[in-house]
């Protein structure tokens, strides 16, 4: 087993261990401070405007006026576009958990 592959497997453990610990997690404050030491503010930025471009097309805004409006590529919006598209998507199954009571 090469050096790389060995790396890759620690890692989607790691990877696996931070979703179960962050899934297992109903505190949005202690979740808020993790995601801050965890992330930098560039990172955390990208994930909120994925996030935004998500909401926006699913309420039916068109990708250019995402793009133009928010001034976020047409790349990274038609991936998000693509995902919603998918018939399990995890974007749509999240955003459902917004309508929830």
């Amino acid at each position: 087993m090469k050096d790389n592959e060995k790396d890759d497997g620690i890692l989607e453990t790691c990877y696996s261990e931070l979703l179960e610990l962050i899934a297992g997690t109903t505190d949005a404050d202690f979740l808020r401070d993790f995601f801050g030491c965890l992330f930098t503010a560039a990172e955390r930025k990208d994930f909120s405007e994925r996030w935004l471009l998500v909401k926006e097309i699913s309420a039916g805004t068109t990708q250019r006026e995402i793009a133009r409006k928010f001034n976020l590529s047409l790349c990274k919006i038609t991936r998000g576009s693509r995902e919603l598209r998918k018939e399990h998507s995890a974007f749509r199954a999240m955003l459902k958990k917004l309508e929830e009571p």
